[in-house]
């Protein structure tokens, strides 16, 4: 077994300022998605230049962090917000979703389009492979910070996580879920990305796929407590949120391109 110890949620401080583990982690993920993204706008055939891609960057960071945490609000905890509204903002706090920050960017990408005349698939086509390492770093914050941790495990490699049951090993979920939604995406997806692909392909092989490892890796995480399982004592809400995200991949991959 391995134990983890008691990190302190700040990577470092000065003074009264203070960076916290999480937030780097979001940064790392920004700041690779920047330099991904600048790399593919030099490629003329995708039809997109950088300063394009600097703009979309800064609808993304603010879709994605607004709809991260409203949707957690919304999907996760909606009556302990309902009771203690004060408590939405507090992100240091954690609680964001992959979900909402999904339908955020989903939003933002939608927005950018009809400023700039590109269809929505098209924009999503060229940001999603920039998205996995943004979902590595941020698992590895989860993994720091001893939350969203696995389900009780008796194999070599399970942790024992600081805190009130920490004589329990869980899974390290948390690294399950950056080597597939992480490492392992990022590697298909762009792979999969390097030449030209039908109109949706690229955002309907994400969809499918993230559908996909997230499903999968929640077998080994342990439901939200105030949740549990909400369908069938086995699935739960991150794995219910995971089913249209495939079907929609799926229609993406599968369907007729139109024509012009």
């Amino acid at each position: 077994m391995i134990r983890l110890p008691e990190l302190d949620p700040a990577l470092f401080r000065l003074g009264s300022f203070e960076v916290r583990w999480y937030g780097f982690m979001y940064a790392a993920g920004f700041l690779c998605a920047w330099l991904l993204g600048r790399f593919r706008a030099r490629q003329s055939w995708r039809g997109w230049t950088p300063v394009q891609m600097d703009d979309i960057l800064s609808w993304l960071i603010v879709g994605l962090l607004l709809g991260a945490r409203i949707g957690y609000v919304v999907f996760y905890d909606p009556m302990h917000f309902l009771a203690h509204p004060a408590d939405i903002p507090a992100v240091w706090k954690g609680g964001m979703s992959f979900h909402g920050g999904a339908i955020g960017v989903f939003l933002a990408a939608w927005l950018f389009a009809k400023k700039t005349g590109k269809t929505l698939l098209d924009v999503g086509d060229f940001i999603v492979p920039l998205a996995p390492p943004g979902l590595f770093f941020g698992r590895l914050g989860n993994f720091i910070n001893s939350e969203l941790v696995g389900r009780p495990s008796s194999l070599p490699w399970a942790v024992l996580y600081p805190g009130p049951d920490g004589d329990v090993p869980r899974h390290p979920s948390q690294l399950y879920e950056a080597g597939l939604e992480g490492l392992l995406l990022f590697a298909l997806l762009w792979f999969y990305s390097r030449k030209p692909r039908p109109r949706g392909a690229v955002s309907g092989a994400f969809l499918l796929l993230y559908g996909c490892f997230r499903f999968l890796a929640e077998f080994f995480r342990e439901p939200d407590a105030q949740l549990g399982f909400v369908a069938f004592d086995w699935m739960s809400m991150g794995q219910a949120l995971c089913l249209p995200m495939v079907a929609a991949g799926a229609w993406l991959l599968l369907r007729k391109p139109r024509q012009g």
